[in-house]
């Protein structure tokens, strides 16, 4: 009797306390993290050492990561990462902050360009990405036929086909896609900066380039390093638009390490003319693991910036 009054006044404690309600409030969460990712990812670790074709698995030991460290195309399309990344990133973090600056000061219609520019956020990247294909098209592109018009080009130019532009074309549409959820994201951060500040600013006379070195940007930085986070992840793990627009081509110069695996796991490419899920998790594996470095590197960098200032 007493056992079961003690357990009953620990429950009850444990209710006042929240302790209850608020694991009863966090456990759908656990649940989907459990269902959703922890056990796919113990379902990849699992057929590392099978070659997996979706029905059949054959216990091949390591011969898949044998297989990674002869793997050309992979460790070319690591490097194609870095080199796609680093491109937009260049182009989408100034364009978003400029846009951003400029809209923020409630000019004439900037609610309506705010939801102009962030439109492509709410479309899929498939769908936007093979409208940028007709546009990018060569016979009957649009982009083609308005440099011809203009007097810029005498023939049309392959933008998807040539190995020389069809990096440019794909992070055109990459920062073309992005910038304006980032643009938002730092609308939301300059809402925040007291509006005295400014006008302390110009009071001391200040001009427009300085107010923006020495009040913007210093009040801005929080969110900043949270975009541009989200800005360095989500460039090293894209491929949707890849996929649609080159396919990783022409000759594999568009590949980035998960349109690769894509292929590798769906087996949509001569390189992958049958399902290597076995294969695809290794490439998986290591793919985020090259991504987990560099989000750590940016984090202890970003520190670093913390500690100085």
């Amino acid at each position: 009797m007493n056992s079961k009054k003690s357990l009953g006044q620990r429950f009850k404690k444990s209710w006042d306390r929240g302790d209850i309600p608020m694991w009863l409030m966090l456990l759908p969460t656990i649940f989907f993290i459990l269902v959703m990712s922890v056990y796919p990812f113990a379902w990849l670790i699992r057929y590392v050492f099978y070659d997996y074709n979706g029905f059949k698995a054959y216990f091949i030991g390591f011969d898949n990561f044998k297989r990674l460290t002869t793997d050309g195309i992979y460790w070319k399309s690591v490097l194609h990462t870095f080199e796609y990344a680093v491109l937009k990133l260049l182009f989408v973090l100034p364009l978003s902050l400029m846009t951003a600056v400029l809209l923020q000061r409630k000019r004439f219609a900037s609610g309506l360009i705010q939801g102009i520019y962030f439109l492509p956020t709410v479309i899929s990247s498939a769908v936007y990405s093979l409208i940028w294909y007709f546009i990018f098209a060569t016979y009957n592109g649009v982009l083609n036929g308005f440099l011809q018009a203009a007097g810029m080009i005498k023939q049309p130019i392959d933008w998807l086909g040539s190995g020389k532009t069809a990096m440019i074309a794909v992070v055109i549409v990459a920062v073309w896609g992005a910038f304006g959820n980032y643009m938002i994201l730092l609308i939301s951060g300059l809402t925040g900066i007291p509006s005295d500040v400014y006008e302390s600013a110009q009071i001391d006379g200040a001009n427009g380039i300085q107010t923006f070195f020495k009040i913007t940007l210093p009040m801005l930085g929080p969110v900043l390093k949270v975009v541009i986070m989200l800005a360095v992840t989500t460039a090293f793990k894209d491929y949707q638009s890849i996929l649609v627009l080159t396919g990783g081509g022409p000759n594999n110069r568009t590949h980035v390490m998960f349109s690769y695996i894509f292929q590798m796991v769906f087996g949509t490419s001569a390189a992958a003319s049958h399902l290597q899920i076995g294969y695809g998790s290794v490439l998986s594996i290591v793919s985020a693991l090259i991504v987990g470095i560099v989000t750590v590197i940016y984090l202890n960098f970003s520190k670093k910036m913390d500690d100085i200032s």
